[in-house]
């Protein structure tokens, strides 16, 4: 199992598609998610953020993800998302967590690079690959934060240094994208990403999906991006599914969390979609 993040988001790279990263913060929203691509018979990338892990839940999210992995004909793998420190990489890999992103983007460059070649170090000593981010991405997501004026776009030759150097197996870029939904349409700097992807030549990470319209998405596919987080757009779906649940079944939890999972899926199902420009096909 560890072996399948990177594999499937090599794969991902080198036929142009993109493997979708869904963040989860409740056992519904992981079943919806492996639901969905179960049927859509396509792998899937499940998040743990940092949200959920402020309220304990780093190792009962990830019993739950392992559980539907096992039973899922296609791959499910869990991924510890915007991770600041050593400890907590640990933490993950002992929790059993398939992937680890280490966000060192807020340090200085030698300092990210420092700090992001210990973490693969021991990743890559249990098969675990590792994303690695450069620049600082815009908005708000758990306790992530970063104000318009704070915002730096990845430089393609500092890119190439930093991959070189901490031998990350993807890389989360700045290029326009923000956490949180945007207040205008998006713009991506694709003529900087194909620049990074030129560079760098491994998978790329697109953060703050939620909102960016379906043909930036796609271009930005064909310039090396091959996983896409999905977080807001998720939960927003989930609370107001579980709004109408609960008003049509209010003595019924089950029939109204089920409303809330169907609610959920017509948003997986569009962002699967999105990912994969050459159509749908068995992964």
């Amino acid at each position: 199992m560890p072996l399948y993040t990177g594999t499937i988001l090599k794969r991902a790279y080198e036929e142009r598609y993109a493997v979708p990263a869904f963040s989860v913060h409740n056992y519904a929203m992981i079943e919806a998610v492996v639901e969905e691509a179960r049927e859509l018979q396509v792998p899937v990338l499940i998040q743990i953020g940092q949200r959920a892990i402020r309220y304990g839940q780093m190792r009962s999210l990830q019993n739950h993800i392992a559980l539907q992995a096992a039973v899922s004909p296609y791959p499910v793998v869990s991924h510890l998302d915007h991770c600041h420190d050593f400890e907590q990489i640990i933490e993950a890999l002992r929790a059993g967590l398939t992937s680890c992103m280490i966000d060192a983007s807020m340090r200085t460059l030698d300092e990210n690079i420092l700090l992001t070649r210990k973490v693969v170090e021991a990743c890559h000593a249990v098969g675990v690959p590792v994303e690695g981010e450069l620049g600082a991405i815009g908005g708000v997501e758990d306790d992530v934060s970063v104000a318009d004026d704070e915002v730096v776009f990845t430089a393609p030759d500092v890119a190439e240094r930093y991959v070189r150097e901490t031998g990350v197996d993807s890389l989360a870029v700045a290029i326009g994208s923000a956490h949180g939904m945007y207040k205008r349409e998006p713009s991506l700097d694709l003529d900087r990403l194909a620049a990074i992807n030129r560079h760098c030549g491994i998978p790329l990470v697109l953060h703050g999906g939620s909102g960016i319209p379906r043909w930036q998405i796609q271009k930005a596919i064909q310039f090396g991006i091959s996983k896409i987080n999905f977080d807001t757009e998720l939960r927003l779906a989930y609370l107001e599914g579980l709004k109408s649940g609960c008003e049509r079944h209010s003595d019924d939890p089950f029939q109204a969390e089920q409303i809330a999972k169907e609610r959920l899926r017509e948003v997986i199902r569009e962002k699967i979609h999105w990912s994969f420009p050459g159509g749908l096909v068995q992964r």
